[in-house]
């Protein structure tokens, strides 16, 4: 599958010039984060047909990998230290995308997440009309009438 975006437009995201080592893995991370997107959104994209906001989630993910390739939370030189807050955890030092993002792109793909209600029935059944209110008897006979589930004004129990 090809890359959503370029290398020169994650260089320009970047606050130095990649060597030979840091593009080859530029480069592949551009393609796993394009991999990674579709799959996330459910859809099959090429480099001329991805929309515009999956283009920019794949940088952002990938400009997020370059700045910390290793994963590290915390280094230490000397009296400095630097710290990350990004989502850890099993997504340090690999290209990821965070919740939010995993969202927006199932969005973009027409996944909701959310709660479905399906009717179920038995098999074979048959729906039967009964007024609101009343409960259907289980053997419904010539003289038989629904048993009232709750009092009504026209015709209390």
């Amino acid at each position: 599958m090809a890359s959503f975006a370029t290398l020169d437009e994650l260089k320009a995201r970047l606050d130095w010039t990649l060597d030979a080592d840091e593009e080859r893995i530029a480069t592949s991370a551009l393609e796993d984060a394009s991999d990674m997107a579709c799959l996330h959104a459910g859809r099959e994209w090429t480099a001329t047909t991805v929309p515009r906001i999956v283009r920019t989630l794949v940088l952002k993910a990938c400009k997020r990998y370059m700045n910390n390739p290793s994963g590290y939370t915390q280094s230490r030189a000397g009296d400095e230290t630097l710290g990350w807050n990004d989502d850890q955890g099993e997504d340090a030092g690999t290209v990821y995308f965070s919740r939010d993002e995993q969202r927006m792109l199932q969005e973009i793909g027409g996944r909701k997440p959310g709660l479905l209600s399906a009717q179920v029935s038995a098999w074979n059944s048959q729906r039967r009309p009964v007024a609101a209110g009343l409960v259907p008897v289980a053997q419904p006979t010539s003289d038989s009438k629904p048993f009232p589930l709750f009092s009504d004004e026209v015709e209390p129990w």
